[in-house]
């Protein structure tokens, strides 16, 4: 069995967590590996998630032109590539990039025609989530879930909300409202620094139709079969998991009750660098630890294609995709 050539569909994937050492050395020419590593890569074990979030400010510094987006975007589209990755969607914040003078409107046109240039050069289908953050005021993330709709019929296809999960949720209560109003599709990240309850109060106030991690929704059957019952997808993160602490080791990770449980769920990298993951890893971990096998694979990947933000055609394309490839592996 080589993983490595599976096809593999990726959900959960921030932009800005993912810039390699050699994106990095182009836009910050002379940093060492050493550097790269102390300011691009979370610790291992982090004390909280709001350790492993800072790791995202150093990649955020050198995006902010024209330029600088395009270059880590293709980069991108190199590591998912590496990962014979078929389709992915990948998230950023806009309103983080405007310290150069660019508009938000500019850093979402920026990065969705880069994104054409990729799917061109690579066959890769790749999808763009705008991501308002729990720090965020209401108005910020009311003008980036309206950049969503501006950007309808683009790669522009879906609105989440990240950052601090301990945070109160009240300033974006109205973003969602507005989002089901136009029927742009919502995932939003609950159930990872804080427990079941998260997730219940995404659920009840934003509605979105996947959750990104939602592990500990686990810690309540109920509402894991809840989940299940109303099919809302889980966009799985394992080794992230593990850097913010939920769980000790992968061997640890509840990712396979999960599974056995019959929900709907993903398996992602959350961020490659910010994690020093690839997809081809985190499906090789397990593999390794709980002995996942072909149709593990096939299963979780078809789940990630049904709830995926893209339109039928393209699933129907991806769905021909993912047979043919998993009959050559």
């Amino acid at each position: 069995m080589n993983i490595n050539t599976f096809p593999k569909i990726e959900l959960h994937l921030h932009l800005d967590c993912s810039l390699s050492y050699e994106v990095v050395q182009k836009l910050r020419p002379g940093i060492t590996r050493k550097e790269y590593d102390r300011d691009f890569i979370a610790p291992a074990n982090c004390a909280s998630l709001e350790e492993y979030l800072k790791c995202a400010q150093a990649p955020i510094a050198i995006m902010q032109t024209k330029e600088q987006l395009e270059a880590v975007t293709l980069d991108l589209f190199q590591q998912l590539k590496a990962d014979n990755v078929i389709y992915a969607e990948i998230r950023f914040a806009p309103l983080q990039h405007l310290e150069k003078g660019l508009s938000a409107k500019e850093v979402v046109q920026i990065v969705d025609e880069v994104t054409n240039v990729g799917i061109k050069e690579t066959g890769i289908e790749v999808r763009i989530i705008l991501c308002t953050l729990r720090h965020f005021s209401e108005e910020h993330s009311m003008e980036t879930v309206r950049l969503v709709e501006q950007f309808k019929g683009t790669n522009v296809v879906g609105f989440d909300i990240a950052a601090d999960e301990t945070l109160p949720i009240d300033n974006h209560i109205k973003a969602f409202e507005y989002a089901r109003e136009h029927d742009i599709p919502c995932t939003a990240h609950a159930g990872e620094a804080c427990g079941p309850e998260s997730v219940r109060e995404v659920l009840g106030n934003f509605h979105p139709s996947r959750i990104g991690h939602g592990v500990r929704s686990i810690e309540d059957w109920e509402l894991l079969d809840h989940l299940k019952e109303k099919n809302i997808h889980l966009e799985v993160c394992p080794t992230s998991n593990i850097q913010t602490g939920i769980y000790d080791s992968v061997a640890d990770h509840q990712i396979n009750d999960i599974y056995k449980n019959g929900n709907s769920l993903s398996v992602n990298t959350d961020g490659r660098a910010i994690s020093n993951v690839s997809l081809n890893e985190e499906y090789q971990k397990l593999n390794q630890d709980f002995d996942w096998q072909i149709e593990h694979f096939i299963r979780v990947n078809e789940y990630a294609l049904e709830a995926a933000f893209c339109d039928e055609t393209t699933k129907e394309k991806l769905r021909k995709r993912l047979i043919e490839g998993f009959k050559n592996t």
